[in-house]
């Protein structure tokens, strides 16, 4: 007995020597395993769609608060409700049928929430529209997903006017969410809604929808021109609700809400997965970097969503000590502002995981290492099968064999990353462009006739199977034959004590190929430019190609309504002392040194005379 109990020792021993993160692999995929079983026994009774799901929450806790906006509190059945009569209203006034689609124009509000789950029960598929979408963008985004009617909340209703001054060949249906409207050819949605039925629509029949068919219209920006329309299909939409569940949230948690609605984030992961849970919401209208804190305390806030920079705002702000969140779930966290955050809100649990509109991809950091955004373990490769290719350093595309085959990196190895598109990982393409969801595929990747997804992102997988998010393709640029990911030189300079923030991007200069690095930088409060320092902490950290040759000086960084760093407008205005009106500097090589760009060591460089 004692020597088999010296053996199982030695055994724990070896395992927690070479596989540390064994348990916490196999506990993570017994959840995905249940979760997985639980909605699978749900379709079996008849509940296969989101708002299925929502609809029989609704039924179990129809007094619990379900979205708390502004004071205002709207519970399970109050939401069931009020979606029933926004179908009623509908049906009896309007021209939509179950199949057409509707767009969805609104800010943060309880009413989205209604409305969506309202056109759902009418059998509508819905299309989000980024609230700030204006003039040509917003035409073509109601003319890819093909919408037949379009929504407006009553603070957008000025964006109505670009539709009503276009030539609408369908005569497009225009509703606001407000009791009356002054607009000609615009119906007020709640103008007779107290007075409709409360019942649901009698000919919604759920059992009917396919689950692979369309749920929704996402609209996805990404580096460059108008935005693209990604179908999501019904099984990603339940698939979402997981979410919360899956970074540890439970039905007693009050999840604060401060992204936009029309973002996948916020209405899948966090809408989605409170009802999941049988949660509540605090749903912002817009996110506050001063409000945050007191919003926590004043609503017993537990657990809040982010995504990009959104917690580096809130280490800059006096924390409210009588908070009890205990848990952040997003991704898109620097590891520097990770590590900031964790030094300062030290109860506070950070869940960083990856995941795409488009697919049912995704991967979730549940061991709180600071920096991957997941795991590829044996047993999460079994769920979320995936793979890592080789690619061309010139083109970005996966580079293949004499027979026509992709190869697989190394571990250790950066590379694109690809998942199978299967039943159970669909990828229903994007409305309106047939070339685009083409070229998002990959054919006879391992062998004649298999189907992946290619993501366009650049990942590592280390020697314990965490995996880190490298660069995105459109990110990504050239310089003196290598490849410079701007995440890693973000990384590294976000770490210096007198930077703020930093976004990386490449500028091109006459007479040389690739771009060179340039980075906006925001100074901390009281701090000024040190170069040297600057320099020192490059020549540390970084290979040569990749350390930025210019800097701006702002005030502040632009950001999307998502919090991620915009890019083109820096890519366009170059480093031109006449053009850009912030202060420029240029790397000195021989004095290890930062110095301001003029006007003439700018025609210097662009002629040729200083070379870089």
């Amino acid at each position: 007995l004692s020597f088999a109990a010296a053996g199982l020792v030695a055994l724990l021993f070896l395992q927690r020597l070479l596989r540390p993160f064994f348990w916490d692999d196999v506990r993570y995929y017994r959840r995905l395993r249940t979760a997985g079983r639980a909605i699978r026994s749900r379709m079996k009774t008849g509940v296969i769609t989101f708002v299925d799901r929502f609809v029989e929450q609704a039924r179990r806790s129809p007094d619990k608060p379900f979205i708390i906006h502004e004071g205002q509190v709207l519970t399970y059945r109050g939401a069931d409700e009020r979606s029933n009569r926004v179908a009623q209203t509908l049906r009896s006034r309007s021209g939509l049928s179950r199949g057409d689609t509707a767009a969805l124009l609104m800010s943060n509000e309880p009413d989205v929430v209604c409305v969506w789950f309202g056109l759902c029960k009418l059998g509508c598929q819905v299309a989000f529209f980024n609230s700030n979408t204006r003039a040509r963008a917003l035409l073509h985004c109601l003319r890819s997903c093909g919408a037949r009617a379009l929504v407006v909340g009553a603070d957008l209703v000025h964006l109505l006017e670009e539709v009503l001054l276009s030539p609408q060949e369908d005569r497009m249906e225009l509703w606001v969410v407000d009791t009356s409207t002054s607009l000609k050819g615009v119906n007020a949605l709640l103008e007779k809604l107290d007075s409709v039925s409360v019942e649901p629509l009698p000919m919604h029949e759920s059992s009917s929808v396919n689950i692979l068919s369309n749920f929704l219209f996402i609209f996805t920006s990404g580096t460059t021109g108008l935005p693209k329309a990604a179908r999501i299909s019904h099984l990603k939409g339940v698939m979402s609700m997981c979410f919360l569940r899956m970074c540890g949230a439970t039905e007693n948690d009050r999840v604060y809400i401060t992204l936009p609605l029309y973002h996948m984030s916020a209405s899948l992961l966090g809408i989605g997965g409170c009802i999941e849970l049988g949660a509540t919401c605090i749903l912002k209208k817009k996110f506050s970097a001063s409000q945050f804190w007191k919003d926590c305390e004043k609503y017993n806030v537990t657990v809040f969503q982010y995504i990009g920079e959104l917690c580096r705002y809130l280490v800059s702000q006096p924390e409210e000590s009588s908070h009890s969140v205990r848990l952040a779930v997003g991704s898109g966290l620097r590891p520097d502002v990770w590590r900031d955050f964790k030094k300062r809100f030290k109860k506070i649990q950070i869940c960083e995981s990856y995941g795409l509109t488009e697919v049912n991809i995704g991967f979730l950091n549940y061991t709180g290492k600071i920096g991957p955004i997941g795991r590829a373990s044996y047993f999460n490769k079994l769920s979320v099968p995936f793979e890592l290719l080789k690619y061309n350093p010139l083109t970005y595309e996966p580079i293949r064999t004499d027979s026509g085959r992709c190869v697989k990196v190394s571990k250790g190895e950066t590379g694109i990353l690809i998942a199978p598109v299967s039943a159970a990982n669909p990828f229903l393409g994007y409305a309106g462009n047939t070339s685009m969801s083409e070229k998002k595929l990959l054919r006879d990747v391992f062998q004649e006739g298999d189907l992946y997804f290619n993501t366009g992102d650049l990942m590592l997988q280390d020697h314990q199977d965490f995996l880190y998010f490298r660069d995105r393709i459109g990110d990504t640029f050239r310089w003196k034959g290598e490849n410079v990911a701007t995440t890693e030189v973000s990384e590294v300079l976000g770490s210096v004590d007198f930077l703020q923030d930093v976004n990386v991007y490449g500028v091109t200069i006459p007479g040389y190929e690739g771009r060179a690095g340039m980075a906006a930088i925001v100074l901390r409060s009281d701090q000024m430019l040190d170069g040297k320092k600057l320099y020192s902490q490059l020549e540390q950290h970084l290979p040569a190609y990749s350390w930025p040759w210019f800097l701006r000086v702002q005030t502040s960084l632009r950001m999307t309504e998502t919090f991620r760093q915009q890019k083109m407008k820096l890519v366009e205005e170059g480093f031109c002392p006449t053009v850009v009106r912030d202060p420029l500097y240029f790397l000195d090589a021989t004095e290890k040194d930062y110095v301001p760009l003029t006007k003439t060591m700018y025609d210097r460089i662009v002629s040729g005379k200083i070379r870089l």
